[in-house]
C-alpha cells in the first residue's frame, strides 16, 4: 500500500503494523481525549423511522453492528475532527475477516431478496389460511349458537303446551350442566399431549376458587349465588315465553348486553363509551315500544317484564362474576359449571317438590310428562352453553354473540307460521332498535381509531391513484405505443 497525501498533509500509513502515525501539522491529540463521548455512543439509540429511511447508509448499518461499528464512527469522527493521520487498523483487521461483495451489477443480492420475498410470501399465507380458518370456525359457531338458542326457545313453547311446569324443565335442565367438566376432560384427553389423571386435572382446576381449592365455605360463598342467579334467568326467561311469543322473548333478551355494559361501567369502573351509551339508549327505547306494541296489555307486559328481568339477572351473573372470580380458563370453567349442577340437585331440588304438592306446577302422572321434549330443550340449552362458553378457542368473541341477535329472525319465521303473531310497524321498528343497539355494543373499545386508520388509507390510496393517473398522462402516446409494443427477447 502506497504513501497517499491527505488535505491536511499526513501520511496515511502503509501497513497495518505501522500503527498510528502522527502528522507534524497537527496536535499530539489522542483518541483518549474524547473517549468518554464516544462511550457514549454505545448508549445510542437508532430510531426505527430513521433506520427504514437509511437502510442503505453505510453509518447505520456499523451503528448497529457492536465493536466494528463503533471503531467506524471513531475514524469518521476523527476524519471530521482533524485527527489526521489515525489508522483504524482494528477497524481494518476486522472488516477484511468480512465477506465483502464484489462491485457489479443490482442484480448481485437477487438471490436473497427473493429468499426474503418467499419467505414473507409463505408468512403471509400461513396468516391468511389461519384467519380463514377461524373466521371458518366463526360462521360454524355462529350457526351453532343461533340453531342452539333458537331451538331450546321454540322447543320450550311447545313442551309448555303438554307440561306446564317452567320451574321444573330450569331445574331439569340445569342439572345437565353437571356434564361440562366430563365433556372438558374428554376433549383435554383427546387434544392434551400431557394427559393427566382426571384427580390432577380437578385439583389443578380447583386452584381457580383460592389456595384451599373447593371447599365448604367457598361452594357456599362463591358457587351459591350464582348458582341462584343461574336458575332465575332460565326460569324467568321460560315463564315469560309462556305468556309471550318467542320473538318478543328472543329480541328483549338481547338487551343484557346493554345491561352489562351499564352494570361493568358502574360497578367494575370500564371505560367510558358515547357509542355503547347510544346503544343502550336503544335498548331501553325498543324495550318501551315493544310493550306499546300489543297497547300495553297486561299479559304482554308482565311477559315483557319478565324477559328484561331474566336479561337483568343474566348480566349480574357476568358482572359478578368478573368482579369477584375474575377471568377463568377453559378448564376451570367447566369445573364451575358443574358446580353449578351439583348446588342445582343439592339446593334446587326442594323447590319443584313444594310447586309440585301446593300444585303450582302439578302434572297428572309422570307417564304424562314429555321426556323427549325435556331432554331435547336440555341438550340443546347444554350445546348453546359450551359453544357460547368455549367457542372462543376457535374463532372470535364477536361472531358467537352474533349467534344469539341472529336467532330473532329464526324465531320470527317459526312464530309467523306458528302462532298469531302480528308484525305492525311498532314492533318491527321495536325489533331493529333492539337489534342495531346489540350491534353497536359488539364494536371494540378502539373502534374509532381503526375508523380513522382505514380512512386515512382511503385518503392516501386515493391520492396515489391520482399522481399514478397524472404521470400515464404525461407520458404521452410514444411511451404507450413503447409500452404496448411486444418483446420476443427470451
Amino acid at each position: 500500500m502506497g504513501i497517499r497525501e491527505f488535505p491536511g498533509g499526513a501520511p496515511r500509513g502503509k501497513s497495518i503494523a505501522i500503527g498510528m502515525r502522527r502528522s507534524p501539522d497537527v496536535s499530539p491529540r489522542r483518541l483518549s481525549d474524547i473517549s468518554p463521548q464516544l462511550r457514549q455512543l454505545k448508549y445510542l439509540v437508532v430510531d426505527e423511522a430513521i433506520k427504514e429511511d437509511l437502510k442503505w447508509s453505510r453509518s447505520v448499518e456499523d451503528l448497529t453492528s457492536g465493536p466494528v461499528g463503533l471503531t467506524s464512527i471513531e475514524e469518521r469522527i476523527l476524519r471530521i475532527t482533524g485527527y489526521y493521520g489515525y489508522q483504524p487498523w482494528a477497524a481494518s483487521y476486522k472488516r477484511e475477516e468480512r465477506p465483502r461483495d464484489p462491485p457489479g451489477p443490482a442484480e448481485a443480492p437477487a438471490p436473497a431478496g427473493a429468499e426474503a420475498g418467499g419467505r414473507a410470501g409463505r408468512r403471509c399465507w400461513r396468516c391468511s389460511r389461519a384467519r380463514l380458518r377461524k373466521t371458518f370456525w366463526g360462521v360454524a359457531v355462529v350457526l351453532c349458537v343461533c340453531s342452539s338458542w333458537a331451538g331450546a326457545t321454540q322447543l320450550a313453547k311447545l313442551t309448555f303446551g303438554k307440561f306446564d311446569a317452567p320451574f321444573t324443565l330450569t331445574w331439569f335442565a340445569t342439572n345437565w350442566n353437571f356434564l361440562f367438566f366430563p365433556l372438558y376432560y374428554a376433549g383435554h384427553v383427546c387434544k392434551s399431549a400431557e394427559k393427566q389423571s382426571v384427580k390432577q386435572r380437578y385439583r389443578e382446576c380447583c386452584r381457580f376458587f383460592g389456595d384451599n381449592g373447593l371447599t365448604l365455605k367457598v361452594f357456599v360463598t362463591k358457587a351459591a349465588p350464582f348458582g341462584v342467579l343461574w336458575t332465575l334467568t332460565n326460569y324467568l326467561y321460560l315463564h315469560a315465553i309462556k305468556t309471550i311469543n318467542t320473538t318478543d322473548a328472543s329480541v328483549l333478551f338481547c338487551c343484557n348486553k346493554a345491561f352489562v355494559f351499564l352494570l361493568s361501567w358502574i360497578v367494575l369502573r370500564d371505560r367510558f363509551m358515547g357509542v355503547r351509551i347510544v346503544a343502550a339508549i336503544l335498548a331501553i327505547a325498543g324495550i318501551v315500544m315493544m310493550t306499546y306494541a300489543d297497547g300495553f296489555r297486561s299479559h304482554s307486559v308482565i311477559g315483557i317484564a319478565l324477559v328484561v328481568g331474566s336479561a337483568s339477572m343474566s348480566a349480574l351473573y357476568k358482572v359478578l362474576f368478573k368482579l369477584l372470580l375474575g377471568s377463568a380458563k377453559f378448564g376451570e370453567a367447566a369445573l364451575f359449571l358443574s358446580v353449578l349442577g351439583v348446588f342445582n340437585v343439592l339446593f334446587i331440588t326442594c323447590v319443584p317438590v313444594v310447586l309440585y304438592f301446593t300444585k303450582v306446577e302439578y302434572w297428572s302422572s309422570f307417564d304424562a310428562i314429555p321426556w323427549g321434549n325435556l331432554c331435547g330443550f336440555s341438550v340443546l340449552l347444554l350445546t348453546f352453553n359450551i359453544v357460547l362458553n368455549f367457542g372462543i378457542a376457535v374463532t372470535y368473541p364477536t361472531l358467537m354473540s352474533l349467534g344469539i341477535v341472529l336467532s330473532v329472525p329464526v324465531n320470527a319465521v317459526v312464530d309467523h307460521y306458528t302462532s298469531k303473531i302480528v308484525f305492525n310497524e311498532v314492533r318491527v321498528i321495536a325489533i331493529i332498535i333492539i337489534g342495531l343497539g346489540f350491534l353497536l355494543l359488539l364494536l371494540p373499545e378502539e373502534w374509532d381509531v381503526w375508523l380513522i386508520k382505514l380512512l386515512t388509507r382511503l385518503k392516501v390510496r386515493k391520492k396515489e391513484e391520482a399522481a399514478e393517473g397524472g404521470a400515464d398522462l404525461g407520458l404521452g402516446p410514444q411511451s404507450k405505443s413503447r409500452r404496448a409494443r411486444p418483446s420476443f427477447a427470451r
